[in-house]
């Protein structure tokens, strides 16, 4: 059997399949990597929870009979997830079960595509189908150029343990990439309670403003005839900034087209968002706008 090189892997490819690799791969690396150092994605009280996510997605998705029974099972899931994007995008840049890490990759894609962006409209607008498409583009260039060299079955060979090894390799460093990249996670700051915002006199009545919440994200402040309340402009499904649409009161999300409705708890009124918009309190206090 050949000795497997990862610098043979690439240099016996064509241009184009090297492309689609490169950014496929590190596409799902980073995936992988920014869940792993996202402090919401397994805190139960964020709006970025993993099951919080999956919640959202299963009222409309056609595969709802599957993600609610995932729901209780979410950080499980998570991790699934977390360490699966990982290992196919080191897989597929190492060179290692490389037509298996592909199928993968697309089985991932397709899963997005009917959970995450199955209502995007336009089509065009949601990136899984595109992804799906890389994938499947890769799969056909890769059997291809591999020719009579490499003409066998996609699945490795689990009876070869020079592939048993490497496939262990590839999780392995899937796992420490994972721990590595949450050792760099921020802690999720307390919201400072009495923290000015604005001068009551720089709000009238009607109007609205944006602000830095006390995490340091995006906000909107309103202010009505009933008083203030304001909203994060972190849009719930990707984490688009939103912004405001005056002709239709509404928080517009512009990768998307998520709306939201700031009169209504920051509600869902259109596109793909799983759940409101995350709400920050605030209050009066004096003559300013605080944080409560």
């Amino acid at each position: 059997m050949a000795r497997f090189s990862i610098v043979d892997s690439w240099r016996t490819q064509s241009t184009g399949t090297r492309v689609l690799r490169l950014m496929l791969g590190a596409t799902w690396l980073y995936g992988g990597l920014q869940k792993a150092s996202d402090p919401k994605f397994f805190d139960k009280a964020s709006t970025g929870y993993i099951g919080a996510q999956i919640t959202g997605y299963a009222k409309n998705s056609p595969l709802s009979f599957i993600l609610k029974h995932m729901v209780e099972h979410a950080t499980q899931v998570g991790w699934l997830i977390l360490l699966g994007e990982l290992a196919v995008g080191i897989a597929v840049l190492s060179g290692v079960a490389l037509q298996a890490a592909i199928i993968a990759g697309a089985s991932i894609s397709t899963i997005l595509w009917l959970s995450v962006t199955w209502h995007v409209y336009p089509y065009f607008l949601g990136s899984d189908t595109a992804y799906l498409v890389m994938w499947i583009a890769l799969f056909f260039l890769v059997r291809k150029e591999a020719g009579a060299r490499v003409r066998k079955s996609p699945i490795p060979n689990l009876k070869d343990r020079r592939e048993v090894v490497q496939m262990l390799g590839v999780g392995v460093t899937a796992v420490i990439a994972a721990l590595a990249a949450g050792g760099l996670k921020k802690s999720i700051p307390a919201p400072k309670a009495g923290t000015k915002i604005v001068d009551l006199s720089a709000l009238p009545v009607g109007s609205n403003m944006q602000f830095t919440a006390p995490d340091g994200g995006p906000a909107y402040l309103f202010r009505t005839k009933a008083g203030v309340f304001a909203y994060s402009a972190t849009c719930t499904h990707q984490g688009c900034t939103v912004g405001y649409n005056p002709s239709g009161n509404t928080l517009d999300c512009p990768c998307h087209g998520g709306k939201f409705d700031p009169a209504n708890g920051g509600a869902v009124l259109a596109g793909p968002p799983p759940a409101p918009l995350a709400s920050i309190k605030v209050a009066i206090q004096g003559n300013s706008i605080v944080t409560v």
